[in-house]
């Protein structure tokens, strides 16, 4: 079940410094170092049935063509709600991650790959507001296997597979395996807070992580 959402006093003021809190200092590390254990392939998918009618079917492009890809504009999860256009996220002056400041809204990481190009791409957002639960409320909630789109600019679609949700405490953050992961994987990663919420130690203390992998890209 997802977790109840409870207001708590300023907690807004806290969840930016949260968010990738202690991670962000380890950004820069991640992307010059990208090594990083590998992940067991999942299984394949199926691919969806192709448009019915006169109309010519989607093409979708081998892994060699892929590159460049155009940045990324929307984000659907359809399993748990969630459609949102995409910002883009850069580094802050002290080099801590940027976050979105609408609740409702997620943002990718720009420093890194787009979705569909190899490495790992990030896309950011926050588990809750003073208003109640934002844009990743139900992150913890994904499934594997569920499937993510990400509308490209120029319309092509990328289509990922859950591998797995972990949830690491703020001091273990898998820095590495987040922004960089495996250089000759297609991956996208899914970051928000998570775990227990203590105002006293500055907010939530965890961060929940979607990693995922390639299925395909679909040209409009």
């Amino acid at each position: 079940m997802p977790r109840a959402f409870t207001p708590h006093p300023r907690r807004w003021l806290a969840l930016a410094a949260v968010l990738l809190g202690v991670a962000a200092v380890l950004v820069t590390l991640a992307i010059q170092d990208p090594a990083a254990p590998e992940r067991p392939a999942p299984p394949p998918v199926a691919a969806s049935p192709g448009a019915t009618g006169s109309a010519a079917p989607p093409s979708t492009r081998p892994a060699a063509d892929l590159e460049p890809a155009g940045p990324p504009q929307h984000l659907t999860i359809a399993s748990i709600g969630v459609s949102t256009p995409l910002i883009r996220l850069g580094l802050n002056d002290d080099r801590t991650v940027e976050v979105p400041e609408n609740p409702a809204r997620a943002g990718w990481f720009d420093q890194g790959p787009a979705p569909g190009q190899l490495g790992s791409s990030v896309i950011l957002g926050h588990v809750d507001s003073t208003e109640g639960p934002a844009v990743f409320h139900q992150l913890s909630q994904l499934e594997p296997g569920a499937l993510i789109e990400v509308t490209l600019a120029g319309g092509a679609l990328a289509t990922f597979r859950v591998d797995r949700v972990e949830t690491y405490a703020n001091e273990d953050f898998p820095a590495r395996a987040v922004y960089a992961g495996d250089p000759e994987r297609r991956a996208l990663n899914l970051v928000t807070c998570g775990g227990e919420y203590d105002a006293a130690r500055g907010g939530w203390q965890s961060n929940v992580i979607a990693f995922t992998e390639h299925v395909r890209t679909v040209d409009p």
